[in-house]
């Protein structure tokens, strides 16, 4: 009985291996990335998702329609809605991504996305897969970049998250060798490895920071993590004017809530599960998941969303109107940045700052015993108008 459970273990691990090799062949012939200002049109699709998603897709809209007016009015940026993108959908096709929905979204050079919500054991929909880990294999979004900032605390972080590889790469592939007996996989390769170490080198040369700091398990988890080590040294010695040091993702995740060591990382760059983990940790100390936006990078497309999940409580409770846009927005401040409109990124950026770490002269509860989106995103908008935001942000920033 057991040579036979191991015979079918072993087909199917050879399969998924001829799978994982032909990964490896496509990214040896990617392309590099686009150069937005040479593009006549950039297409922007809005994807509103489900749960709370559509009501905080529609203030990041709005904040979207504002800061890139003239390049709207002028035909030099196109902003459109992608429906279809809901559980409801999603579980009629029994599809992570409607085929339709994906055909739409590749007509689209960047997305905004809302949370979608992955069904889970217990609830009413098939057991259909991730659909942000869907568009991400879809689109090879393979860098999962995520800000959090906390000036007051000198608090300034970004993390570059692998997001192909790793332990989520076939983490709906493990196989159950028998009763008694499951084998889950870790991934790296050579190609998926060098390319978000090179973007976290990349931008910590573009923003002037001066650490890039590489987080593994490779004390244990020797190959996988080990190659990543290696790489990330290997690397490194191509960017002499910035030093590079590595942690454990154990102690990094204690090292995060020590005040004294905390404001001494910059760049972070790690493999997928520690990434999910090290960010969402992170992510309290600027107010909580609701309040971050992440992005998605690949050299063809690219995602930025919303770290949180659909909350379906609140829908349900009604309460999605008092939903928290900032973590949609915040991921299209960081969309503006990545299409080039600079300026413009770092101006919402510090009216967020602003409005939920400085002045709060609005709260968000997630109840009416607090301000609505809406409320909040004209409190932004105003905000943004402001002649002072520059010298009232200034004034927020640790001497």
């Amino acid at each position: 009985m057991n040579q036979e459970a191991i015979a079918s273990a072993k087909e199917r691990f050879g399969a998924l291996l001829q799978q994982q090799l032909g990964r490896v062949e496509r990214m040896r012939k990617e392309q590099d990335w686009i150069d937005f200002s040479t593009l006549e049109t950039i297409r922007i699709g809005i994807l509103g998702g489900d749960g709370i998603g559509p009501a905080i897709a529609i203030e990041a809209e709005r904040v979207l329609k504002r800061l890139l007016q003239p390049e709207v009015d002028s035909g030099k940026v196109e902003l459109a809605n992608i429906e279809g993108l809901t559980i409801e959908r999603r579980a009629e096709e029994n599809a992570a991504i409607p085929a339709q929905v994906l055909d739409e979204i590749k007509t689209f050079h960047v997305t905004l996305k809302g949370p979608t919500t992955t069904p889970r054991k217990g609830d009413p929909w098939p057991n259909i897969e991730s659909a942000n880990v869907a568009l991400r294999k879809e689109l090879d979004l393979f860098a999962n970049v995520r800000p959090v900032r906390v000036p007051g605390q000198g608090i300034d972080w970004r993390f570059f998250r692998e997001n192909t590889e790793g332990a989520y790469a076939m983490g709906s592939q493990g196989i159950d060798i028998t009763d008694d007996l499951a084998i889950d996989f870790t991934v790296a390769t050579s190609q998926g490895t060098e390319r978000i170490i090179r973007a976290a080198f990349e931008y910590a040369k573009r923003a002037g920071r001066t650490r890039v700091t590489l987080v593994t398990k490779a004390n244990v988890i020797k190959t996988t993590d080990g190659k990543f080590l290696k790489l990330g040294y290997k690397i490194a010695k191509e960017y002499p004017g910035i030093e590079c040091d590595d942690w454990y993702i154990d102690i990094m995740t204690a090292k995060l809530v020590d005040a004294k060591r905390r404001t001494q990382f910059q760049v972070m760059v790690l493999p997928n599960l520690y990434g999910d983990i090290l960010t969402d940790e992170a992510a309290e100390f600027q107010g909580g998941v609701g309040t971050a936006g992440s992005a998605n990078l690949g050299k063809r497309y690219s995602m930025f969303e919303a770290i949180h999940g659909s909350a379906p409580r609140m829908v349900k409770e009604g309460r999605a109107q008092y939903a928290d846009p900032s973590s949609m927005i915040r991921a299209a401040s960081m969309m503006l940045e990545h299409l080039g409109f600079k300026k413009r990124a770092k101006k919402l950026e510090m009216a967020l700052d602003v409005c939920g770490q400085y002045e709060k002269k609005l709260v968000m509860t997630g109840r009416n015993t607090g301000s609505t989106g809406r409320e909040f995103c004209d409190y932004l908008l105003e905000t943004m108008a402001r002649e002072d935001l520059e010298q009232t942000w200034k004034e927020y920033q640790p001497s």
